[in-house]
């Protein structure tokens, strides 16, 4: 029988469920509860009534009964409807033994009480169970909250045990390593969360290890990459530090790690645009140096040819009172050979000082397009064969033979004849330089279509090395070879004529092999903007 005493503090709002097979006991425990203050929601009889009841009226516990005679005894439907429902129990058998005790404790109850029942003993029961219940409703509620702010932050967290077996990962996490939390619940950390250096690719120490055994905040190194379950590597940044409990024993460790690729990205970013700007910088001040360096040519230019001229103009006036003196000369016994060689080296010396200048003015023009075409009408045929007979001279003392081939449909061209003569002369110039004595000088004028022309210079016996070919038209480079001065220049003929072929509209290459170097001059018959053309 239970015991009489009353327990007035207890609220009556608390509706209890029973659940008793036996009436008279099931009607001596609503006493009982009544009596202590509590509400009875109803009586159920059997597992499968309970499980309705706790459907329906949702009460805030249930006093289970564990032998009942029905389908479903006491502990499954308890089982039951804390599953579906979450309503908090407990237990009341007059049996003990070992093995029902075993299969009640499994369902995690939140009481156990022996009959016959006491109203002490229930009361106790029940207040225990319900604040238990609060007890934990409220942690889980914090534990969800903490787990919603973790699963939602923008660094991936992963939480370990003393044995460095994974326990909890947020969604960053999952995303950054690429395995779900269902996939890691349990694993050892170590086999999962792989870390490399970025320079050497090699393993590094893994930091929730670290943490661990050092019992201290652990930060990774930089230049870290993560290998994730796909086996690409990502940049990261991040640190574990040991977690205690009271007593200040290590229970485990967290891991908070973050992606820096938009970092890394950001600062390249600003990197490029800094040393854009230093090459903005530096391409002004390159602009600013070769102004300063074409003026500079300019003026020098000009003040080196004015004395230049006048030499040139005293060696003349020497040369001819020399021609006047000379015969008095030889008559009276005086050596004249000697003057007459001094004046031509000053003559030849003067003149190449002279070309230098004027290459290098017209360099500077046209590097600065401020080179001037007059156009007139050239007939090829004729000009060519003019301009080859000025080297036969040249071509006897070297000992060469000139052969010229002439298309005879060749039609006029539109040109400035100038800048073709300076081309066509330096390339007949540098072949007498070049070829080899009893070797031959090739000049063929063809017509390459309805609206182009070629001239083709070759010369026999001499080939220019393929790493040499594509630096001929370097301003200043000369062919390294033995007798390099011998042959003097100054790198700036080939480069000259080779921008003015491309202010007339053509195009100027050079081809070397089979024994034989040849450059091909092709030009519009007309330029690609003209003026009303001269007579020639």
């Amino acid at each position: 029988m239970l015991g009489s005493s009353t327990y007035s503090s207890v609220s009556s709002s608390v509706q209890i469920l029973i659940v008793e097979d036996e009436r008279i006991v099931a009607r001596d425990i609503r006493a009982s509860l009544e009596s202590l203050g509590y509400s009875v929601a109803a009586i159920a009889t059997s597992g499968e009534e309970a499980i309705a009841k706790a459907v329906e009226l949702q009460p805030d516990l249930i006093l289970m009964d564990i032998q009942l005679r029905s389908d479903l005894d006491g502990i499954q439907a308890a089982e039951t409807i804390w599953n579906r429902l979450k309503i908090p129990f407990i237990y009341a058998t007059g049996y003990s033994d070992t093995s029902t005790l075993r299969r009640a404790k499994a369902t995690g109850p939140f009481g156990y009480i022996l009959k016959p029942i006491e109203e002490r003993e229930l009361y106790v029961a029940i207040e225990t169970a319900l604040q238990r219940y609060q007890l934990d409703t409220e942690l889980k509620k914090r534990e969800q909250w903490l787990t919603t702010i973790l699963r939602g932050i923008g660094d991936g967290v992963i939480v370990v045990d003393a044995q460095a077996r994974i326990k909890f990962l947020n969604l960053m996490a999952e995303t950054l390593l690429g395995y779900s939390q269902a996939t890691l619940q349990g694993q050892p950390l170590v086999d999962f969360f792989q870390i490399v250096s970025e320079s050497t690719l090699t393993p590094v120490e893994n930091p929730i290890i670290a943490a661990l055994e050092r019992g201290e905040i652990y930060l990774l190194p930089e230049q870290i990459l993560l290998v994730t379950a796909s086996g690409t590597r990502i940049p990261i940044a991040d640190s574990a530090a040991p977690l205690r409990d009271e007593q200040g024993n290590i229970t485990g460790a967290v891991l908070v790690f973050r992606d820096i690729t938009d970092k890394r990205l950001a600062e390249e970013r600003r990197v490029a645009l800094m040393l854009n700007q230093q090459l903005q910088e530096q391409m002004l001040e390159m602009q600013r140096l070769s102004e300063l360096k074409d003026d500079f040519l300019s003026t020098i230019s000009h003040e080196l040819r004015t004395p230049l001229t006048n030499i040139k103009m005293a060696i003349q006036m020497l040369e001819i009172n020399f021609d006047r003196q000379s015969q008095q000369m030889l008559n009276s016994g005086i050596e004249a050979e000697s003057t007459s060689r001094y004046l031509g080296i000053l003559r030849d010396q003067c003149d190449r000082e002279l070309a230098l200048i004027n290459d290098l003015l017209d360099f500077q023009r046209l590097n600065a397009e401020a080179y001037l075409l007059e156009l007139s009408t050239v007939h090829l045929l004729e000009w060519i064969t003019q301009l080859v007979e000025n080297f036969q001279g040249r071509l006897q003392n070297r000992q060469l033979q000139l052969h010229l081939t002439l298309d005879r449909n060749v039609p006029p061209l539109i040109s400035d004849l100038t800048s073709l003569s300076r081309i066509v002369t330096e390339l007949l110039n540098n072949a007498c330089k070049y070829t080899p004595p009893n070797e031959q000088i090739l000049v063929a004028v063809t017509s390459l279509n309805a609206n182009q022309v070629q001239l083709r210079i070759c010369n026999t016996g001499v080939e220019i090395a393929a790493a040499e070919l594509t630096r001929i038209f370097e301003p200043f480079y000369r062919i390294p070879r033995s007798d390099r001065w011998n042959q003097g220049g100054t790198g700036l003929g080939l480069p000259l004529i080779k921008k003015l072929a491309t202010i007339l509209g053509g195009t100027l290459r050079v081809e070397s092999g089979n024994g034989q170097t040849c450059f091909y001059l092709e030009l519009p018959l007309q330029p690609p903007t003209t003026s009303a053309p001269e007579s020639n």
